[in-house]
Parts: C-alpha cells; sequence; structure tokens
C-alpha cells in the first residue's frame, strides 16, 4: 500500500520561510505535508515530477472582499486561479453580517459604493440566510469552494445592526450603542469571526454618495469596540483611514493593542499629497512593535491602479449624458455610433454628469492616464501618458483617448496608477513591520484588477529589477501574511503544515491584460486576470487549478479563528 497520497519529486522547493531553498520531494497525506527531503524512498498512490518548477506554499492575501462573491460562488477567483489558497474578507468595515432583513438594501447600497459591487448582482446573488454573523459564517461554511476564507467582522454592518438609521445617517454613538455593538462582535469573533474591522476614509461612499455610516465615527467608539478583541484568540484590528490627524488615528490600534493585546493593522500607502506620511507612519509603528506591540501596514507591491474604458464600470466620457443614452444598446450597435462624428462631437462638448469619486478625480489627468497595452506595465514611464501620445500626435488629449478608446471594438483600456506609483515600494515590501496585501479581490470589480498584485511580487521585483531574493518574497506571499491573522497551520512547507501548495514555471511566469467577463448574477460584469506559468495550485493536497484552468475540485474551508502551529521549529530548509 502506498504511503502517501501525493509525493512532489525534484522541485526547487521555496518552502516560505525566507530561509535557504533546495531540489527537494514533498509528501502528501490526508491533505497535510508529511515529510520534504531529498529522493525520498516512499512511495505515493500520485507522484508529479516538478523537475524546472518551483514549488512554493499557496499564497495567502489578506485584504479582499469576497464577502458576496463567497455566498453565490466556488470559485474565488481572480484569487484561486492566481495561487492563493487563503483569503481574509470583511475588510474596510463593509460586509453584510450582522443584518436584520430591513436594513439588507442599506448595506448592499454601502457595498455598492465603497467597493464598486453591482447592485443587480447582490440583489440577485444574496441569498440572506442568516441574520446574525455566527448565522452567516455557517452560511460561508455549508458553501464548497475552491480555498479557504476567513471573515472579519465589519463595522458598518455592527453599527447598522445595532443603531438603525441613526448608524447611516452617523450620529453619535451612545454608552448604550457601544455596549450593544460591542455585545455583537464579542459574539461574532467567538464564532469565528478573525477580528473587526472600520473605514474612516472620505473616499469610501454610498452608493447614493453619502459616506459611509463609520466614516468620523468617534475614536472614544473605535477604542471602545477594540475592547471586545482577544489577543489570546489572534484577533486582528484592520483599520483605513484618511489620517489627517497620524496621532489621533494610530491611537485607536494602539490602544486595541494595549488594552486586549490584538494586533493591529491598516493601508500603508505612497500618497502624492500626503508624500511624507508612509515614513511617519512607519515610525509610529517601529516605536509601538518596540514596546510590544504588534502593529503592521498593509501595502501594495505596485501602484493602486484603476482600469476605465467602455467595458469598464466607467470612463472619463461615461458620465456625459450622450454616452449615457446609448448606454443600452447592443455592443457593436454602440460602437458603431461612438465612431460617427456627430456623437462624437456632441460628447465631447459636454461636461460630466455626476461622476462617480474616481472619474471626479481623475478626468482630466491626461498626465496620470496610460494605455494599456501588452506587455502590461504597472510602473509606466511618463512618455506613454495619454497627454504625451496625444502632444507626439498633435491632437487634444481628450480626442485621443477618445479616438483610442474605440480601437478593439471598443474593448481598450487605459490604465490610471492613482496612488502608491513610487520608487519605494521595495522598501515598504522589505519592512519587517509590512505585511503585502490590498489586492482587493472581490472589489471595484470594473475598475481595478490588483488581486494579480501576488504574482507581481515576484515578476516586477524578483525577476526583472532583482531588488530582493525569491526565498524573501515568497515568504511576503505565505508565512508573513499567515501569521498576521494566526493562521499558523500554513504558509509553509513543512511536516504537519497544511498541503496548499502552488507549482511555478519562474522563467515562463507573467501575468495577462485584464479583460471583462459577464458572469456575476443578474448578467454583472467584472475584470478577471490570469497569469502563465502558474502550472498548478493545491489546497488541503487537492489540485483546485491545473494550467489555468479550474479542475472543478472544491476542497476549500471556512477558517474560524485563529489556528495552531503544528509545532514544528525546523522550518527553513538547511
Amino acid at each position: 500500500m502506498a504511503e502517501y497520497d501525493l509525493i512532489i519529486r525534484n522541485g526547487h522547493v521555496v518552502d516560505g520561510s525566507g530561509g535557504k531553498s533546495g531540489i527537494l520531494d514533498v509528501a502528501v497525506k490526508d491533505g497535510l505535508i508529511q515529510a520534504v527531503g531529498e529522493n525520498l524512498p516512499d512511495t505515493a498512490s500520485n507522484e508529479i515530477d516538478a523537475a524546472g518548477l518551483i514549488v512554493t506554499p499557496g499564497f495567502v492575501d489578506v485584504h479582499t472582499h469576497y464577502d458576496g462573491q463567497a455566498t453565490w460562488d466556488s470559485h474565488l477567483n481572480p484569487s484561486s486561479n492566481l495561487g492563493t489558497t487563503t483569503v481574509v474578507m470583511g475588510n474596510c468595515g463593509v460586509g453584510f453580517a450582522p443584518c436584520k432583513p430591513e436594513d439588507r438594501d442599506v448595506l448592499i447600497q454601502l457595498m455598492e459604493g465603497v467597493e464598486e459591487i453591482p447592485e443587480t448582482a447582490m440583489a440577485e446573488g444574496l441569498p440572506w440566510t442568516w441574520e446574525s454573523f455566527p448565522e452567516y459564517l455557517d452560511t460561508l461554511d455549508a458553501k464548497p469552494r475552491d480555498i479557504d476564507v476567513a471573515a472579519l467582522v465589519p463595522h458598518g454592518p455592527v453599527r447598522v445592526f445595532v443603531m438603525g438609521e441613526r448608524a447611516v445617517n452617523r450620529e453619535t454613538a451612545t454608552d448604550e450603542d457601544i455596549s450593544k455593538m460591542q455585545a455583537v462582535i464579542e459574539e461574532s469573533v467567538n464564532a469565528g469571526g478573525v477580528g473587526f474591522s472600520t473605514s474612516r476614509t472620505l473616499v469610501h461612499r454610498t452608493s447614493t454618495g453619502s459616506p459611509v455610516p463609520t466614516y468620523k465615527a468617534a475614536t472614544h467608539e473605535l477604542k471602545q469596540l477594540g475592547m471586545a478583541l482577544s489577543g489570546e484568540k489572534g484577533h486582528v484590528f484592520q483599520l483605513i483611514s484618511d489620517w489627517e490627524d497620524l496621532d489621533e488615528e494610530f491611537s485607536i490600534l494602539r490602544s486595541t493593542s494595549e488594552s486586549t493585546g490584538a494586533k493591529g493593522t491598516f493601508t500603508l500607502l505612497h500618497l502624492d499629497n500626503q508624500p511624507d506620511l508612509w515614513r511617519q507612519q512607519l515610525d509610529h509603528i517601529e516605536h509601538a512593535q518596540s514596546e510590544g506591540l504588534d502593529i503592521r501596514g498593509q501595502v501594495l507591491s505596485r501602484p493602486v491602479g484603476m482600469l476605465m474604458g467602455h467595458p469598464a464600470s466607467m470612463s472619463p466620457f461615461s458620465p456625459r449624458p450622450t454616452f449615457r443614452s446609448l448606454e443600452d444598446l447592443p455592443w457593436n450597435e454602440k460602437i458603431a455610433k461612438l465612431k460617427t462624428p456627430e456623437i462624437k462631437s456632441q460628447i465631447l462638448g459636454e461636461d460630466i454628469d455626476q461622476p462617480h469619486i474616481f472619474v471626479k478625480l481623475f478626468s482630466r489627468r491626461f498626465d496620470k492616464m496610460y494605455p494599456l497595452e501588452e506587455p502590461i506595465e504597472y510602473l509606466p514611464t511618463p512618455d506613454t501618458s495619454v497627454a504625451a501620445r496625444a502632444q507626439a500626435e498633435g491632437v487634444e488629449p481628450v480626442e485621443w483617448l477618445y479616438d483610442y478608446f474605440l480601437g478593439n471594438n471598443g474593448n481598450n483600456l487605459i490604465y490610471i496608477p492613482a496612488a502608491n506609483f513610487s520608487d519605494h515600494i521595495p522598501e515598504l515590501l522589505t519592512h519587517p513591520n509590512t505585511v503585502s496585501a490590498l489586492g482587493d479581490g472581490g472589489a471595484h470589480v470594473g475598475s481595478i484588477c490588483d488581486a494579480s498584485a501576488n504574482i507581481y511580487v515576484i515578476t516586477k521585483w524578483v525577476k526583472e529589477r532583482k531588488s530582493f531574493e525569491l526565498e524573501k518574497a515568497i515568504h511576503l506571499l505565505t508565512r508573513q501574511p499567515a501569521e498576521l491573522y494566526s493562521l499558523k497551520d500554513r504558509g509553509l512547507i513543512a511536516p504537519g503544515y497544511k498541503a496548499d501548495i502552488n507549482l511555478i514555471d519562474y522563467e515562463a511566469l507573467s501575468l495577462k491584460t485584464p479583460h471583462i467577463v459577464h458572469d456575476l448574477p443578474a448578467g454583472g460584469k467584472r475584470l478577471l486576470q490570469h497569469a502563465n506559468g502558474i502550472v498548478s495550485t493545491m489546497v488541503s493536497g487537492t489540485v483546485i487549478y491545473q494550467s489555468g484552468e479550474a479542475t472543478g475540485a472544491l476542497p476549500g474551508k471556512l477558517v474560524r479563528g485563529q489556528q495552531q502551529d503544528p509545532g514544528n521549529s525546523a522550518t527553513a530548509l538547511g
């Protein structure tokens, strides 16, 4: 009888520890790694020859928004098809639980506005088989899926659940309100929520344009809600903020960590309008860490990149009245009309009307717009911008852009690096107190496709720029984020750990151009992206993707709270 279910032989094992890599065999049984070594003499029911491939743990993505998709879709792409095997959702204070039946539309509007998921998709797709957060977790638990999911308890739904319309109107929470919210959070994390999340940024708005219920929530309220967390249980407090007052905002995470031992984490980006903020934030983190407070910044491996064009959910032309009048036409008919001189003249002569905040901010920033062309360049140079291309051709940028969007049968897209367009990204990624994250999988489905940022760590910063070693990169994508959320049973290739594994053709690894598909409930559209070079992805030893195609296997589970380390201390190879 075979000793193991699977042996992966002759692969270049990069184990996730950040230590030495080497050519080794990996044996798997009952969903766990059983042995790692040279020329394992044992037998298995199945063997894979991984010669010429790197063997890594599955990627762990701690900043996603699959809260809705995970209830209706068994395949959590664009994450699972890009090598991610565990995701944490419920970030930024938005989600769908807890929720009373009368508040469902409020939470849908909140998610539609903040994370740009079509209302029609959520209205048709969400099964609403829950009211409390524990019941929501039970729904997730019962749904077969390809990868593992964990969920934060989001502030917005908790506030609406307790305060109703007063929360929507952003009224100050009373002591009684806070006490009730604490009880809801405590019940939720005891059921398996991995922590609590909130949003304090004006960029986050409901679909009606109003600030979210948590915006400007009193610092006192947040510090009190943080008291419902527990460091012993591995809880995390996740925050996104405009950082109008750095000390006050950071004090929320500091207070929680000091009082409860829970960890803190927040979105940390290099921003053009606050160019020194990221260094100040790192100073605060380092000071907190020196005092034993585990607070870490979440950083992105490339700019936060918006995609605009006719297939996407928005463009500089989409809010103009004439363009809107053509929206419901069949695609080919719409593109044909947009090509006529009369329609072009009308649209170019109109002002934008009630634009999305992204359009409002960037509709005239032609120097910040870049045609999305292969090979994809997420750190483009100024001479490739729309403004530069238009100047070279002697036309106005808005007219050049209009004509460009009509190419490829109307499917051309532009890329706008809206934040984090920085030479400091490698420094941010490799700082000892940051975590690679912010891919936002499941969110901004028609304008942002950054779930591939994990692959970009390897393709840009290791292969192309050689900013750090492959061993470091794999550690950033696997064990480090797993440890932030105390998911200590994964993120390493070592005996006793979950057999979440990627087989990657390192030389062939590259990202393909994002594309639109219409596969959301009610026919909603979203951006997906694929990659060359991801040969296989396994969850608990079962192959879920092979050469970019889903196998149909659904071994993913709901992860309830922290997971214990299998206890093998000798994790580094050699």
